[in-house]
C-alpha cells in the first residue's frame, strides 16, 4: 500500500513538471483574462455607453466564447498547438488594444465577440495539451491543480486592476502584457505537441433527455453568473461611486465560490443531486435579493462572496448531475453540451439583464438575478427522479471545476471513463446509430431513444 501511495505521487509530480509550463502560461493568461472582464463594462461606462450596450457586448463575448470552441479544433488541425496559440494570443492583444482607440458602440460588440472566440480557443490548446501531457493516473489531481489556477488567477487579476488606477490605457498595457508573456512558456516548451484536437460533440436534446435537472442547473448557471460578469461591475460603481471598490466587489465573487466549491461537492456525495442544486438556486435568490438591498461596501463584499458561492457552484454540481447520468463514454459530450449551453445562458443573460436595467434601472439587476434564479429552483424542485435517475450511494463522485474552461477539459475529468448508468442493448444500438449519423456537434435527435432522467 505504502509503495502503491509513494509510486503515484511520483507520478504526479512527474507531470507537474511536464506540465509546468502550460501552467505557468494558464496563469498570465487568466490574470490578464480576469483583469479584462472587469476592466471593459468599467471602460464602456466611462466612454458613455449604456448599460443596455454593455450588456450586448458582455453577451456577444460569450457568444464567441461558444463560437471558439467549435473552431479552434480545425484550426489546431490545420497549424498545430503552439502556432494556433500564438495566433489566437496576438488576435487578443491586437483587439483588445483596438478599443484603446475608438468609443464606437458597434465595434465593442464585434470586438468582444473576438475575444471571446481567442480565449476560449487559448483555452482549448493548453487543456488539450495538459491531457495529452498528464498520465492518466493523475488526470484528476493535474485537473484540480489547474481549476485552483484559474480561479486564484482570476481573483488576482482583480486587483491588478487598482494598480492602473492613474492612467486610463494602463489597464490596456497590462492586460496586453499579461497576455503576451503566456506566449513565452508555451513557445520555449520542449514538450511535444499533441495530437490534433477532435471536434467538440454536444447535444443539447441529449442532456435534457439524460437529465432535465443538469439541463437546467447549466443553463442557469450560465444566466446568472453571465449577468454578474458583464454587468456587476457597473452596478456597484454606479451605487459606490468608487472604482477601487469594484475589483474587491468581483474577487470577493470568484474567492467565495472557490471556497465553497468543495463543502457544497461533498454535500452533493451525500444528497440527492436534485435537492442541491434546488438549494443552490434559493441561495441564488436570496444573496441576490441581499445584494439588492446593500449599500455599504462591508456588506456588498460578503453578499459578493455568499452570491459567488452559490452562482459558481450551479455549474459544477450540474455537471455531476449530468456525469450521474451518464452512459459509458458519454460523459465528455454531455459535459461538452452543459459547458456550451453554459456559455449560452450568459451570452443570453447579459444580453436579457442589460435590456432590464435599461427599462428599469440600476437597482432592477440583482432583483431580475433573485427571480430567475427562484424560478431555476422551481422547476428543479419539480421535477420526479426519472428512470434512469441513480441512488444517493451511486452517485458519481464530485470533481471540482469551473465554467472557465473548454470542452476539452472534460478529457482530464476523472468521470470521463466511468459509467453510473447500465445501458440496454437498445441504448448502445441507438448511440451507436446516433455517432454514425453525426458528426461535428452531434446536435441530431434520436427518436428511438427512450431513456428520460430528472
Amino acid at each position: 500500500m505504502r509503495v502503491s501511495f509513494l509510486h503515484f505521487e511520483i507520478t504526479i509530480m512527474g507531470s507537474l513538471r511536464s506540465v509546468s509550463s502550460l501552467l505557468l502560461t494558464t496563469a498570465f493568461l487568466l490574470a490578464g483574462h480576469g483583469l479584462h472582464m472587469t476592466f471593459l463594462p468599467l471602460r464602456a461606462v466611462e466612454l458613455g455607453m449604456s448599460t443596455l450596450l454593455v450588456g450586448l457586448s458582455g453577451s456577444a463575448y460569450f457568444a464567441g466564447f461558444l463560437t471558439g470552441a467549435l473552431i479552434t479544433p480545425r484550426i489546431i488541425a490545420n497549424v498545430g498547438h503552439i502556432r494556433s496559440f500564438t495566433a489566437l494570443m496576438a488576435t487578443f492583444i491586437c483587439s483588445f488594444l483596438v478599443l484603446s482607440l475608438c468609443d464606437g458602440g458597434v465595434l465593442w460588440i464585434v470586438v468582444r465577440f473576438v475575444l471571446g472566440t481567442a480565449m476560449c480557443g487559448a483555452y482549448t490548446v493548453i487543456e488539450s495539451w495538459l491531457t495529452e501531457q498528464t498520465d492518466p493516473k493523475a488526470h484528476g489531481r493535474v485537473l484540480s491543480i489547474y481549476t485552483v489556477i484559474v480561479l486564484a488567477s482570476m481573483a488576482l487579476g482583480q486587483y491588478l486592476l487598482n494598480l492602473t488606477a492613474s492612467n486610463p490605457l494602463h489597464p490596456f498595457i497590462l492586460v496586453s502584457l499579461m497576455v503576451g508573456l503566456a506566449i513565452i512558456p508555451v513557445s520555449l516548451t520542449r514538450s511535444p505537441a499533441p495530437a490534433p484536437v477532435p471536434a467538440t460533440r454536444f447535444s443539447f436534446s441529449k442532456l435534457y433527455r439524460r437529465s432535465h435537472t443538469a439541463f437546467a442547473g447549466a443553463l442557469g448557471s450560465g444566466l446568472i453568473m453571465g449577468s454578474f460578469w458583464s454587468l456587476g461591475a457597473v452596478y456597484v460603481l454606479a451605487l459606490t461611486d468608487d472604482p477601487s471598490f469594484v475589483p474587491w466587489f468581483i474577487a470577493a465573487n470568484i474567492i467565495g465560490g472557490a471556497l465553497a466549491q468543495y463543502p457544497i461537492g461533498v454535500a452533493s456525495d451525500r444528497i440527492d443531486r436534485r435537492f442541491v442544486l434546488t438549494f443552490l438556486c434559493v441561495a441564488c435568490c436570496g444573496t441576490a435579493l441581499a445584494l439588492s438591498q446593500a449599500t455599504e461596501q462591508g456588506t456588498l463584499l460578503w453578499c459578493s462572496a455568499a452570491f459567488g458561492a452559490a452562482g459558481n457552484s450551479l455549474y459544477a454540481v450540474s455537471l455531476a448531475k449530468a456525469a450521474d447520468n451518464s452512459k459509458r463514454d458519454e460523459f465528455v459530450m454531455l459535459g461538452s453540451s452543459a459547458l456550451l449551453l453554459n456559455a449560452l445562458g450568459a451570452s443570453g443573460g447579459a444580453l436579457f439583464f442589460g435590456f432590464a436595467i435599461r427599462w428599469l434601472g440600476n437597482e432592477s439587476l440583482f432583483i431580475a438575478v433573485a427571480m430567475a434564479s427562484l424560478l431555476f429552483g422551481v422547476f428543479t424542485s419539480l421535477q420526479p427522479r426519472g428512470k434512469t435517475a441513480v441512488a444517493t450511494d451511486e452517485q458519481s463522485e464530485f470533481v471540482g471545476t469551473t465554467s472557465a474552461m473548454a470542452p476539452i477539459a472534460l478529457q482530464q475529468d476523472p468521470r470521463s471513463n466511468e459509467s453510473t448508468t447500465d445501458a440496454t442493448v437498445d441504448d448502445y444500438v441507438s448511440e451507436n446509430t446516433e455517432q454514425n449519423s453525426t458528426s461535428g456537434c452531434g446536435m441530431t435527435l434520436d427518436s428511438s431513444e427512450k431513456m428520460t432522467a430528472w
